[in-house]
């Protein structure tokens, strides 16, 4: 059956057919949507993970107890699962085992572009990296064949582009695969250093038994054209060769980008005059080739920085093209922002009102560091903001600690936010917390997690209690406070950043994009009133502007919070229904 699939389901349905039995993950643009279409498969076990770690880790245990596993993550959460990647290398597989990983670059959602072709040069494992959609189902089908083969977990690189994006796939039936019996083997799966010595050699026996497979394998392909060019290149900047170029030139299309061939790469190379190499980001195809002494154009000509397109190939190669959308003036900038009624505004007000450090975290969250708020001075990776405010208070002192804060949200603190606020407890830093509990994974879409009460599937599942948590974690000022309520907000974060000893307040009322969360009627603005002191715009509310001098509510936008009312020292905004 022909469908439209972006890129994320096509390799949902791809690992489905190939007989998946189990998925673990932790929700991260652009790789969110594998695992939530694969929770939709009701003959697979899915999860959402509390980390990356934790979902390798649960593979791994799928894949040792006999059966086909994936997880799936982003780039920067393969950081977060390298530590079980590297091992598993040595340990390999018992059932398929394929590790999903998405790429960002341009950096859409994330705070780096990371290449992931490197992870899988280190840890000697094989990469496949489909350029489109039908690729994607196809080469995530084969992944655990290949897995199985070669007993080793397959990476499997997605990027932003080829996730997101739609193409034609061709579905089939799901293959029956039944479970390998589990047979005790020390030897193999436990990584003690006596046992890991003896699995070295076979990795690196299985890197050039796979770079041999490489040669011919169905993943990389010659299509030969006009041979005064050719050009290496693999994922989605073949598409835009392709569409630039066409058949004009001769391509050698790389999809399996660890290992890497040799005597093709020099066979594709001598039947060409110039020789380009067109890859995103790191020059790592480009180095194989100059390893392999061949001459080639590449990172002198393409950037390592940011997404390529089909204007970047035509501009290298002085083909001028043709605009299909013109626009007559500049399209205005639209910054990201909270959005009305976010529950997180009115923690962050505080916080900006109050001159406070604030060390923050990864999540929609992050978004309080945009002007006017201006309230977050750092962002780092997933839990460094609790991490990092200990470090910072024992740098510069009890002074600094009564003007500093961490800010994390309720999904962040579950992912690796706990193991810092044990820190604090254990090494004593006078150190405030704040946990912005919006009862959902926010930034990726909306996913379950932990503090929620719901599983992937939407079923009821054990939830954890944060302030219990907290205090058994060793804090004992731990509080709740509602950020719709800017005095209350006011007086708890004065009152921990007063106290000495460590304490966290919990800002919790869920996501108003949530269908759960019943916005109130609009507010509006009283003209007669209002003064033109533009206080309730320094709040940055989507809702609020400000016109002919005159605060102006977008009742289409506005979801009735009341915080901007609490603002107004001239009873300027009115509940909806009141009279102005």
């Amino acid at each position: 059956m022909k469908q439209l699939m972006i890129g994320n389901e096509a390799v949902a349905r791809g690992l489905y057919e190939g007989g998946l039995s189990l998925v673990s993950s932790y929700p991260g643009t652009p790789s969110t949507e594998i695992t939530e279409f694969l929770a939709l498969y009701d003959d697979i076990h899915s999860e959402w993970a509390p980390n990356e770690k934790v979902a390798a880790e649960v593979a791994f245990g799928a894949s040792l107890g006999g059966v086909r596993a994936a997880c799936a993550m982003k780039h920067v959460g393969l950081n977060v699962a390298a530590d079980p990647l590297f091992t598993l290398s040595y340990t390999g597989v018992t059932g398929g085992l394929v590790i999903c990983v998405a790429d960002d670059p341009a950096m859409h959602s994330s705070q780096n572009e990371q290449d992931s072709r490197h992870y899988a040069i280190a840890a000697k494992v094989p990469m496949l990296e489909p350029a489109d959609s039908a690729e994607a189902l196809d080469f995530s089908r084969r992944a655990f064949d290949l897995s199985e083969q070669f007993d080793t977990p397959v990476l499997f690189r997605m990027c932003t582009r080829v996730s997101h994006s739609q193409s034609v796939v061709e579905t089939g039936e799901r293959r029956t695969v039944e479970a390998k019996p589990y047979v005790k083997n020390g030897a193999k799966y436990i990584m003690m250093p006596g046992n890991a010595k003896k699995r070295h050699p076979i990795v690196e026996e299985r890197t050039k038994a796979l770079a041999a497979y490489a040669e011919n394998c169905p993943f990389n392909r010659v299509e030969m054209g006009d041979t005064d060019i050719g050009i290496i290149t693999s994922g989605t900047c073949y598409q835009y060769v392709k569409e630039v170029l066409g058949d004009s030139v001769s391509v050698l299309k790389i999809g399996m980008p660890h290992p890497l061939p040799e005597q093709l790469f020099r066979d594709f190379a001598a039947k060409v005059k110039t020789l380009y190499v067109i890859e995103e980001l790191d020059p790592v195809i480009e180095t194989h080739c100059r390893n392999l002494g061949l001459d080639v154009i590449g990172k002198q000509l393409f950037s390592p920085i940011g997404e390529y397109s089909q204007a970047t190939i035509a501009a290298a190669f002085g083909i001028e093209k043709k605009r299909t959308v013109s626009a007559d003036s500049p399209i205005p900038v639209r910054p990201p922002m909270m959005c009305a009624g976010c529950p997180h505004r009115g923690i962050y007000y505080t916080l900006a009102k109050n001159k406070v450090a604030v060390l923050g975290d990864i999540g929609c969250y992050t978004l309080g560091a945009q002007p006017p708020l201006s309230a977050v001075d750092s962002t780092l990776c997933m839990g460094a903001s609790i991490s990092g405010v200990h470090g910072f208070n024992l740098a510069r002192g009890e002074q600094a600690a009564a003007r500093s804060v961490a800010v994390i949200g309720d999904s962040t603190f579950m992912h690796s936010g706990m193991t810092g606020l044990v820190n604090i407890a254990y090494n004593a830093s006078n150190s405030t917390v704040i946990i912005l509990d919006n009862s959902i994974t926010g930034m990726t879409g909306h996913q379950q997690n932990p503090t929620t009460g719901y599983n992937i599937k939407g079923d009821p599942a054990a939830k954890v209690d944060l302030e219990a948590l907290c205090r058994a974690l060793g804090i004992n000022r731990v509080r709740v406070v509602d950020p719709y309520d800017l005095a209350a907000c006011d007086t708890a974060l004065k009152e921990e950043l007063a106290a000495d000893e460590p304490s966290v307040i919990i800002s919790r009322r869920p996501c108003v994009l949530l269908k759960s969360v019943k916005p109130q009627p609009p507010l509006t603005v009283s003209e007669n009133k209002c003064r033109s002191c533009k206080r309730c715009a320094t709040l940055g509310c989507p809702a609020i502007s400000i016109k002919g001098g005159k605060a102006v509510i977008d009742a289409t936008l506005c979801v009735g919070c009341e915080v901007c009312m609490q603002l107004c020292k001239f009873d300027a905004i009115l509940k909806g229904g009141d009279r102005a």
